[in-house]
């Protein structure tokens, strides 16, 4: 056993393997100061919260309190290893700030009340609107960090009790693109991959996706492949120069907003240089003329002019991945958030199905998710999506579902696609929407153009409910703010990008008076006396294996199929993928297998989207053209974007996420390891722009665009010239005090050195979102960028470890000390570790 400081270390020690061999283990665990594995009195099982990749482990109890955290061995997806956000997030359950008694805002203010006024109020105002105004005046904002148990009887509340078609989640920010992006090329969603597919792959290709921050376990695994035998070859597509494109074998920096090009260029080669599998194609695909149609116009050296990239790196990219034996690619937010978000991550499917790399060993495409839940809400119905991948627009589909609701058909509202939450706030915003009710999620923050979300947030006609554990920026406007039991404190299962249910159980109960999301939810739908066509309770479930059941039975057949799976066998030392049925009790690694879609007419989850309007397709075009329920090759032209550089705003505005933080820092930010080592928001600048201007590592910037502003110290990086980069985890300041108030982790009223205004970097983002997917578009954004002042010394507060290290100067090295030291155990079998 070895200690290893992971905040210096973030993927830890490395353990090399060779293709097709199985990743060996090392089980990571972080206990309390002074503990040892042998003090702790119970064990229980769970999976990662605070980042996407679903890494098993083991919540470490002693005296009644959670006091650590051990990954799990035997776990397909991590094999016992733990990043950081795993490693520290966990103390902040226990954090002195935590919501432990509802409020609701009296004479202005928001003051403790007890469960069953904070209830009567909701429940009452609901019922109001309802009768006043209708279900449309009510609307549902979650989360991708719930339980699936969770996501589902919302969605029955939702859509089959009150039938408002306004629900959405904030994966609406982040996944709604890979969802779109698998319907358009698939039919249906669901990932083709497996994490797996990382032993196999000959070539991984990563578009937009940082993964050695944002699933930082899955870059350990792929890591330990570099460093092995046969290593894969990397492309990489992303404007900053990330851990992943120091080993990339390729990596492509395009301007931001030209992703389409890129990609069509891409395309291009591979159709003229005969590295399509014609046979595959031909068996399996339908729109091969049409797309070979649009890429013609895409030579390399129009990618090259538009996005700005050597065109030899083009081609070069486009040989290694013709050639590659076994493709593995994934992609995230630097093609979810950005410019033809669903047109260009479409292109990345079309790549695997030209090369027939789908279904086998090393062969699948991630379209990845950015929250541990995010799968979760896509299946069971609360992100603008029907449960179990059913299809607004096919009546057999909406038959089937209240079927399984015993409601009549009718009552779940289908004359179209439920409200994504860009629009949910323009009806907010003009008054149609009169109930807000936002669980687990701090849109206040989160949104783009913070001015107007806080603005419509504040409206005195809105009746804002919100369930969450801290008292974030988005609670501070509520009427109604309801505290919620998280991560160790409840059970329940979520599902990860590669498929995979992992079962949470409760370890510690939650503090004060805070309950389960389950337990509000039912008490929320008896109250509103919401019944099925019988007189039954619509909600017929107490407890979240009775919750998981009535689950099972929605999903029976259907693409999610979890019907093999109960919490006892989940219970077991790794999780399961679904499908998972009487045929397949094990799960399944890799769908679509020998061609083997859900795109069928009477199958599909969606009939598609005009890529470039949004205007969807209709069954009978569906049907017209695929039939027999192929692969679609779908294929669009590039647009540019609508906000571009000029003389007033001469750079583009990219946000992201930093290794250390988790969206608005909500528990990242009171973990002490984590807020440390990116305590402050910062900018990033090239070095041949920052040599232009005359800044320096440390100099105070005030970034600005049309919007807004933000104050923030420099960070000499490896971004690409042209670019700024803010990350957007951090909260806005109160004017009124300078301080943060409630906002996570803060750090009093300074900012690089000066007093400061705004820190938030969605001050700055516009509103605007991909016609397909409605993500929205945080990384094109105009910007300026003036001095205001010189360093004192202080660099900027940004990590060292990651994309944002610097490229010169002597800035001190990202280090956590004792504080951060983790006990890893090596072994090259389950028993030996």
């Amino acid at each position: 056993m070895t200690s290893i400081d992971r905040i210096a270390e973030p993927w830890g020690s490395r353990t090399p393997y060779a293709v097709g061999e199985p990743w060996p283990v090392r089980v990571d665990c972080r206990l309390e100061d002074g503990l040892a594995e042998s003090d702790v009195d119970a064990w229980v099982q769970s999976a990662s919260l605070l980042h996407s990749n679903g890494d098993a482990m083991d919540i470490a109890v002693k005296d009644g309190r959670i006091v650590g955290v051990r990954g799990r061995a035997g776990d397909r997806v991590n094999h016992g290893r733990l990043g950081p956000k795993d490693l520290f997030g966990w103390q902040a359950n226990a954090s002195a700030d935590r919501l432990t008694r509802p409020l609701v805002r009296r004479d202005g203010r928001l003051v403790e009340t007890d469960w069953d006024t904070a209830m009567a109020a909701v429940a009452g105002r609901t019922t109001e609107l309802l009768e006043e105004r209708g279900p449309s005046s009510v609307a549902f904002y979650t989360t991708g960090q719930l339980f699936l148990e969770e996501y589902y009887t919302l969605g029955l509340i939702a859509h089959g009790g009150i039938g408002t078609i306004h629900v959405d989640g904030n994966t609406r920010l982040c996944t709604a693109t890979a969802a779109e992006a698998l319907k358009q090329s698939f039919g249906c969603d669901g990932q083709p991959g497996s994490y797996t597919d990382v032993d196999h792959a000959d070539v991984i290709a990563l578009f937009g996706h940082n993964v050695a921050e944002t699933q930082t376990v899955l870059w350990s695994r792929m890591l330990d492949r570099l460093d092995g035998v046969d290593p894969p070859r990397l492309v990489c597509v992303d404007p900053r120069r990330t851990p992943v494109a120091e080993r990339a074998t390729v990596h492509l920096a395009p301007r931001p907003g030209t992703n389409l090009v890129l990609l069509n260029a891409l395309i291009h080669e591979l159709v003229e240089n005969g590295w399509v599998d014609t046979a595959y194609v031909e068996k399996h695909a339908v729109g091969l003329a049409d797309l070979e149609k649009v890429v013609a116009k895409y030579p390399p050296e129009r990618a090259a002019e538009v996005c700005d990239v050597p065109v030899e790196d083009v081609r070069e990219a486009a040989r290694v991945i013709g050639t590659a034996e076994r493709l593995m690619s994934t992609v995230l937010q630097g093609f979810y958030q950005s410019h033809q978000a669903t047109a260009a991550s479409v292109q990345v499917n079309n790549i695997h199905i030209l090369r027939g790399m789908l279904g086998r060993p090393g062969c699948g495409v991630l379209q990845m998710n950015g929250q541990p839940t995010a799968e979760n809400t896509r299946e069971a119905g609360a992100d603008g999506d029907l449960p179990g991948f059913r299809n607004w627009h096919n009546e057999s589909h909406i038959a089937e579902l209240a079927k399984v609701w015993n409601i009549e058909p009718t009552d779940i509202p289908h004359w179209t696609s439920p409200t994504h939450a860009m629009q949910i706030m323009r009806y907010v915003e003009d008054g149609s929407i009169r109930f807000l009710y936002v669980t687990g999620t701090n849109p206040a923050v989160s949104l783009p153009e913070l001015e107007r979300i806080r603005s419509i947030l504040s409206q005195d006609r809105l009746f804002l409910v919100v369930q969450d554990l801290f008292l974030t920026e988005t609670a501070e406007l509520a009427d109604v703010v309801l505290p919620a039991a998280t991560w160790g404190e409840k059970t329940g299962t979520f599902t990860n990008v590669d498929r995979t249910v992992h079962l949470s159980e409760k370890a510690v109960e939650p503090p004060g008076e805070a309950r389960p999301d389950l337990d509000i939810l039912v008490d929320y739908a008896h109250r509103l006396g919401l019944r099925d066509k019988d007189g039954a309770p619509l909600v017929k479930w107490s407890t979240p294996e009775e919750a998981f059941e009535a689950w099972k039975e929605c999903s029976r057949g259907r693409p999610c199929d979890y019907s093999g799976m109960t919490y006892e066998k989940l219970r077991g030392p790794s999780g399961i993928q679904w499908p998972c049925t009487e045929d397949a009790p094990d799960g399944t690694e890799r769908i679509y297998v020998d061609g083997a879609f859900r795109a069928a007419p009477d199958d599909c989850e969606s009939y598609g989207k005009d890529m470039v309007t949004g205007a969807p397709e209709d069954a009978d075009a569906y049907k017209a053209l695929n039939p027999e329920g192929r692969a679609i090759l779908r294929s669009a032209d590039y647009l540019p974007p609508h906000e571009l550089p000029s003389a007033e705003y001469p750079y583009q505005l990219i946000t992201g996420r930093t290794l250390y933080h988790f969206h608005t820092r909500t528990k990242t930010g009171r973990a002490p390891q984590l807020a440390a080592a990116a305590p402050e928001v910062w900018v990033e600048a090239s070095e041949r722009d920052a040599a232009r201007e005359g800044w320096s590592e440390g100099d105070v910037l005030r970034v600005a665009t049309p919007r807004g502003e933000v104050t923030a110290r420099v960070r000499v990086s490896g971004v690409r010239d042209g670019v700024l980069f803010l990350p957007f985890h951090y909260g806005y300041w109160d004017r009124d005090t300078g301080d943060t108030g409630a906002s996570a982790g803060g750090n009093g009223g300074e900012n690089g050195g000066q007093p400061a205004r705004d820190r938030a970097a969605n001050e700055l983002t516009i509103t605007e979102w991909d016609p397909a997917s409605k993500q929205p578009i945080f990384k094109t954004a105009a910007a300026s960028a003036t001095l205001v002042s010189r360093t004192d010394g202080t660099p900027a507060p940004a990590p060292t470890t990651t994309a944002s290290r610097p490229v010169g100067g002597s800035v001190q090295a990202t280090r956590g000390g004792e504080s951060a030291a983790v006990d890893e155990r090596i072994g090259t079998s389950e028993e030996e570790s």
